[in-house]
């Protein structure tokens, strides 16, 4: 590391341009349709095989199942209720 002003002013504005990069993927990654997007693309995955396209069967029937039992619940809890 050498003390010469133009050094350093180099590493100054290198440090500059790094950290306004970084600042843009933050502000990339944290902006709420980026967000959306990723949330989007997460859940669709869980439900179709991203190689194949074909539907995960397993996790859905996974899903249908937890609702019709939440359903179910509900319905029981209202008639005991009511």
């Amino acid at each position: 590391m050498s003390n010469q002003p133009a050094d350093i002013e180099r590493e100054i504005e290198e440090t500059r341009e790094r950290l306004a990069g970084t600042i843009d993927q933050l502000l990339y990654r944290s902006h709420p349709k980026t967000i959306a997007r990723r949330e989007v693309a997460q859940v669709k995955a869980y439900y179709v095989d991203p190689a194949t396209g074909e539907p995960r069967t397993d996790n859905i029937l996974k899903t249908v199942g937890i609702v019709g039992g939440v359903v179910a619940a509900l319905v029981i809890i209202r008639k005991i209720a009511g």
